[in-house]
């Protein structure tokens, strides 16, 4: 898939944007304003969504460039609650594809880290641990459920997981196979690894992320959002904005 097509856009709930604006914001006047216009199944449903989002499981993506594989990694991560996605962008901006994605690309939150260095500060400063996949790798997919906070790292590819980032892992994890390929593609390897990582964990994001995330999902579900907002007074940082795909039109999560 061409990185160029109309359908790759930057994902991110709410976009990078949004984010960024909410950690900035108090989100209290925001849900207190917007979530009368949503509808009590709507917002149940996102609260349920929400109560079981993981901070404890992070995923790792080391300089994806397929748009189809970054989104079908977004729709794992969503799936299997994974709250955040943090994208090693070295030379290129991390990409998904809407249609492949599904409106999954809304909900998961992506970090771009523009060095290794960077993303190494971020995952220490958040305690986790990382752990590479490698089809030589000691650990198996159930080992991850025993990981306290784990940041699984899946690489590139064609190049695999960089030199430098591989030596920061803890240790590696394989998928077991039993036929001819040595490897999966690696929207697949993070579908496998995250149903093992995740199996028998509870939602555990700080109440403070659930707030935040939940005022973002009320911005999402009510068309022209951000005009609400600002006739009230509340307004966003410069840059942030929701385009009509985005408010109101994206699924529910």
């Amino acid at each position: 898939m061409r990185r160029c097509s109309e359908d790759v856009q930057e994902p991110s709930l709410g976009g990078r944007g949004l984010q960024r604006a909410l950690a900035r914001t108090d989100p209290e006047p925001i849900v207190e304003l917007l979530e009368p216009m949503v509808t009590p199944k709507r917002c149940n449903r996102i609260r349920q969504v929400l109560a079981g989002r993981l901070d404890s499981v992070t995923v790792v993506l080391d300089s994806l460039h397929d748009p189809h594989n970054g989104a079908a990694v977004i729709r794992s991560c969503d799936a299997f609650g994974v709250a955040r996605v943090h994208a090693l962008e070295h030379k290129e901006t991390f990409v998904a594809s809407g249609a492949v994605a599904k409106g999954s690309q809304h909900w998961v939150d992506v970090v771009g880290h523009r060095s290794v260095d960077g993303l190494l500060r971020s995952l220490r400063a958040s305690a986790h641990q990382l752990i590479a996949t490698h089809p030589d790798g000691d650990l198996e997919p159930p080992d991850l459920a025993s990981i306290d906070r784990l940041a699984l790292v899946l690489g590139n590819e064609h190049a695999g997981i960089g030199g430098e980032l591989l030596d920061a892992c803890a240790a590696c994890v394989r998928v077991p196979m039993r036929g001819f390929v040595e490897s999966l593609n690696v929207s697949v390897t993070a579908a496998v690894l995250l149903s093992a990582a995740t199996a028998g964990r509870s939602g555990d994001l700080p109440p403070s992320a659930a707030r935040r995330l939940y005022a973002a999902a009320l911005v999402h579900s009510v068309p022209r959002s951000l005009e609400i907002l600002s006739a009230r007074g509340i307004q966003m940082v410069p840059g942030t904005s929701i385009t009509p795909r985005d408010s109101g039109n994206s699924p529910a999560p």
